[in-house]
């Protein structure tokens, strides 16, 4: 069975998907995968076992000039790519009127989707030919693997999810491997920020343990600021800039990490890492860290201020 998923954003969303990628493997030997993915998050579907082929998409950086000339030849090689096979089944566990229009519209196969009272998007549905209730009141990870369960015809596993990318990278460690943890600081709003000051706090608490602490950086501001948590500490290591990749492969050799509300702290959960998770403003809810070795430390008064170093220090403790 040939199967082409359409889930192309976010890092955490691509990632809450390979669990019931897992389940439909186990469940229909010899089912195989195509995937149409944004273009920065590409690395993450090949890593699991049952992904034949990655369609990059890039809506994000096409909408800025969609009818220039160039952007128009990459829709129509996107387009050519899309329907140059047939399939048995497309799952479109986007459920928004972007991706089933530009998408799952011009997919050849029988599109299953979820209906109008599960999609995050209920006018999504109509480009369904099999829309399936979802139950809302479950983790992110649980609605995928039963939109998969029921587009496929399987029971979905009682089991906990797996995501099957770990052992990818668990075969070859760095060689530092378990000497030092990750503090994941960059994130997109300001708010879900916790204070430059806390994470020196931490730093400083952390320095009697021997554990050296690497922190990864995308953007340029992001790299400013790892410099300036850095500042003064010889047991912090302000990495180079990363692929995706690299950054799974530091990530998978850490003894820990401690993070704020991102793409990466997911990427930690899908790699079966120990980490903390801070939130503020923000409810892990149904969408926060899926994994046995994951751990919340929340905001009652929804500020990131408010959580102070010692308290981060105490949890990581219990997990390291």
């Amino acid at each position: 069975m040939q199967v082409l998923i359409v889930k192309t954003s976010s890092m955490g969303d691509v990632l809450h998907t390979l669990p019931a990628l897992t389940d439909a493997m186990q469940a229909i030997p010899g089912i195989r995968f195509d995937w149409v993915v944004e273009e920065g998050f590409s690395q993450i579907p090949t890593w699991h076992p049952a992904v034949d082929r990655v369609i990059p998409v890039a809506i994000r950086r096409w909408r800025k000039n969609w009818f220039g000339s160039e952007t128009r030849q990459e829709r129509c090689d996107f387009k050519r790519l899309v329907q140059e096979r047939t399939y048995d089944v497309v799952i479109d566990a986007q459920g928004l009127i972007k991706s089933a229009a530009l998408i799952t519209r011009i997919a050849k196969g029988s599109k299953h989707g979820q209906d109008a009272k599960s999609a995050r998007e209920p006018f999504a549905s109509w480009f369904y030919n099999h829309r399936h209730e979802i139950d809302k009141q479950q983790h992110a990870v649980e609605r995928t693997r039963e939109l998969f369960a029921k587009s496929l015809g399987y029971d979905k596993p009682e089991s906990y999810g797996d995501y099957a990318i770990a052992a990818r990278f668990l075969s070859h460690l760095p060689a530092d491997a378990g000497q030092y943890l990750v503090f994941l600081h960059a994130t997109t709003r300001d708010e879900k920020h916790w204070p430059e000051s806390h994470w020196r706090e931490l730093i400083e608490l952390m320095a009697p343990s021997g554990l050296k602490i690497k922190l990864p950086w995308g953007a340029e501001h992001e790299r400013l600021r790892a410099l300036r948590l850095a500042e003064s500490f010889p047991h912090v290591e302000v990495l180079p800039k990363l692929s995706l990749q690299q950054v799974a492969e530091v990530l998978a050799g850490a003894k820990g990490v401690v993070s704020v509300d991102t793409g990466l702290s997911h990427l930690t959960a899908a790699l079966d890492r120990p980490n903390i998770t801070l939130f503020g403003p923000t409810d892990p809810g149904l969408i926060g860290g899926y994994g046995q070795n994951q751990h919340s430390l929340i905001s009652p008064e929804k500020s990131m201020a408010t959580l102070t170093a010692d308290a981060v220090w105490a949890e990581l403790q219990k997990v390291i």
